[in-house]
C-alpha cells in the first residue's frame, strides 16, 4: 500500500502548501502599505479576508496612497477590473472542483491564479482537486495571518512618507506584473496602457487613469485578428 505523501494526491497537497507559504509572505508587505496608505489595520484585515486577489489588493491600496480615500470608488473599480479574471478561473475550474451548487459557491474564494495553477498541473482528477483546495485554503489562511502581522507593523512605523513607503505600494504592484510580461502583445499592451495613464495623470483624480488604461488591454483584444494556435496545434509531428 502506497504511502499517502506518495499518491498524486499527496503530490499535488505538497505543491501546494510549498507554494502556499512562499505566496503568504506577500501578505506582510500588502499589510503594511495598506496601512501606511491611510488605512486602519481593521480595514487591511477585511479587505484580504474578503478580496483576497493580491494584484487587486495593492492596485486598491495603490489608489488609496495617491489619492485619499476620496479616491476609493476609484480604487475599487481597478480592484474589480483586476478580479475579472478570476470569474474565466471559476468556469474553467468547475468541472474539477465538482459536487453540488454549494461546494462551487464556496470554491469561489479560493479561485486564486496559484490554486488554479497548482490544480490544472496534475494528471489526476483527485490530485487536480486536491491541489486547488490545499493550494488555495493554505494561502488563505497564510495570507491573512501575515497580512495582520504588516498592518499592525506598518501601524508602528507611522508616516510612509518618512520611509518612502508611500510609493511602496506601486513598486510592489509592478513586481506582481513583471513576471507577465512575455511576448510582443503583452508588452505593447503594458507599454500603451502606460502612455495613456502617464498623459492622462496629471489631469485626473487618482485611479481614473488606471481605469482608462485598461481600455489599452480591452482595445487590443478586440481588434485582435491574430490566429488562436491551441497545444494539441502548436505541437511537432
Amino acid at each position: 500500500m502506497r504511502s499517502l505523501s506518495r499518491t498524486p494526491e499527496g503530490v499535488a497537497a505538497r505543491q501546494g502548501l510549498a507554494v502556499a507559504l512562499a505566496t503568504s509572505a506577500y501578505g506582510i508587505s500588502f499589510g503594511a502599505l495598506s496601512v501606511a496608505s491611510g488605512l486602519d489595520v481593521w480595514q487591511t484585515c477585511v479587505l484580504s479576508l474578503l478580496m483576497f486577489t493580491g494584484g487587486s489588493q495593492f492596485a486598491f491600496v495603490g489608489v488609496i496612497a495617491a489619492g485619499g480615500l476620496a479616491a476609493a470608488p476609484a480604487a475599487i473599480a481597478s480592484a474589480v477590473l483586476l478580479g475579472v479574471r478570476n470569474a474565466a478561473y471559476a468556469m474553467r475550474m468547475a468541472p474539477v472542483v465538482a459536487g453540488g451548487f454549494w461546494r462551487k459557491a464556496g470554491a469561489t474564494q479560493f479561485t486564486i491564479d496559484e490554486s488554479v495553477a497548482v490544480g490544472l498541473a496534475q494528471s489526476e482528477p483527485r490530485a487536480r482537486q486536491a491541489g486547488f483546495w490545499v493550494t488555495g485554503v493554505a494561502i488563505w489562511i497564510g495570507w491573512n495571518l501575515s497580512t495582520l502581522l504588516g498592518a499592525l507593523l506598518g501601524d508602528v512605523l507611522g508616516d510612509p512618507r518618512a520611509y518612502g513607503l508611500d510609493a511602496a505600494a506601486a513598486a510592489a504592484f509592478l513586481a506582481l506584473l513583471w513576471p507577465r510580461l512575455k511576448g510582443r502583445q503583452p508588452l505593447a499592451v503594458a507599454a500603451g496602457a502606460a502612455v495613456v495613464a502617464a498623459l492622462l495623470t496629471p489631469a485626473l483624480m487618482p485611479g481614473i487613469p488606471v481605469i482608462a488604461a485598461a481600455g489599452v488591454a480591452i482595445a487590443v483584444g478586440l481588434l485582435d485578428r491574430s490566429p488562436q494556435v491551441t497545444p494539441d496545434e502548436g505541437r511537432m509531428p
